[in-house]
């Protein structure tokens, strides 16, 4: 297992460096640059700026270098631990993206851990009681999860909160608690709203992964190996948990890889209609505004959580099933 570990470790830069590449092509592909962006801004405000301004933007910015020059910049800055320069802002990423990753942080966990307490009881429950009345409103309930898009269900429940309580759901925090400093209250303020959101953003994974569960949990359950733990005596529920279970599991700790880095952008669409504080609304801001350091800096750290997540379930799935565990023995 820890050899297992240390040759993905070992293999992290090398990927960081591809994903890199990536990543810099794909913003760097959109015809224009930031300053492209800049001028049409001021242009749809009546503004201009002179050519001397507009050579001297570029010198600063470096966007009068090749393309290679510019990713070698932003690789030697990386490699000293600094982000760059978010080229709208003026600001350093690593201070623009601190400033939300907290809050990212928590609303991703409070989302992973919805979805997991939920989806992983309502699979088991709904195979191991096949055809009952709440297996039959389990499944209804998963399939409007799945056909709902995360963002619609958002603008109905903040219509209903609006029309019905005259209460807007909106952000993390109340008004007094925006720009208000760390404390308890402001503490207490994020965890009165922050449910909502993760609910949201957690709803859709939750309905797929109770459908998952529940389809590898019952062709499970007619298999010989649990045939034979029932003829032993053991209790149902001890026969179930103790081994089903752990193998119908594998897909779900699987999906860690992906669902981990999407957790993290907080769902942008569903970011930018409830107006959260996270990393998803900076980096939709950065690719429409062409602010290639700072998009390429996200991006790079939605890949980095990608790798990482990947590892985990890996690791994982060998705790969970003893037979990727004894496969290399």
């Amino acid at each position: 297992m820890l050899r297992f570990i240390a040759q993905r470790l070992l293999l992290l830069p090398v990927l960081l460096f591809l994903f890199s590449v990536v990543v810099f092509i794909l913003v760097e592909a959109p015809p224009g640059d930031f300053l492209t962006s800049y001028m049409a801004t001021l242009a749809s405000g009546g503004s201009s700026i002179e050519t001397e301004q507009l050579e001297a933007l570029k010198q600063q910015f470096g966007l009068d270098q090749p393309i290679h020059i510019q990713y070698l910049r932003w690789m030697e800055s990386l490699s000293k631990g600094d982000l760059g320069l978010s080229l709208e802002y003026q600001r350093p990423n690593i201070d623009l993206i601190g400033e939300r990753l907290w809050l990212t942080i928590a609303l991703a966990l409070f989302a992973f851990f919805i979805t997991w307490i939920i989806a992983i009881p309502a699979g088991i429950y709904s195979a191991t009681h096949q055809n009952s009345l709440l297996d039959y409103v389990l499944t209804v309930l998963n399939y409007i999860g799945v056909a709902t898009p995360n963002f619609l269900l958002a603008l109905i429940l903040m219509w209903v909160a609006y029309a019905q309580f005259n209460v807007s759901i909106t952000g993390l925090f109340s008004s007094d608690y925006i720009q208000a400093p760390w404390s308890v209250a402001r503490v207490i303020d994020l965890l009165q709203h922050i449910w909502l959101p993760a609910i949201v953003l957690g709803i859709g994974g939750t309905a797929r992964l109770t459908r998952i569960m529940r389809a590898n949990l019952l062709d499970e359950l007619h298999k010989p190996y649990v045939v034979t733990a029932r003829a032993k005596g053991l209790s149902e529920w001890k026969v179930v948990l103790k081994y089903p279970v752990r193998l119908a599991i594998n897909p779900l700790v699987s999906t860690i890889g992906w669902y981990l880095p999407q957790l993290f952008s907080g769902s942008l669409i569903v970011a930018t209609v409830m107006s959260l504080q996270n990393v998803g609304p900076l980096l939709l801001r950065a690719l429409t505004q062409q602010d290639m350091y700072l998009a390429g800096s996200i991006l790079l750290i939605y890949c980095f959580l990608t790798i990482i997540g990947t590892l985990i379930s890996d690791v994982l799935l060998a705790i969970v099933d003893p037979r990727i565990r004894m496969e290399g023995a």
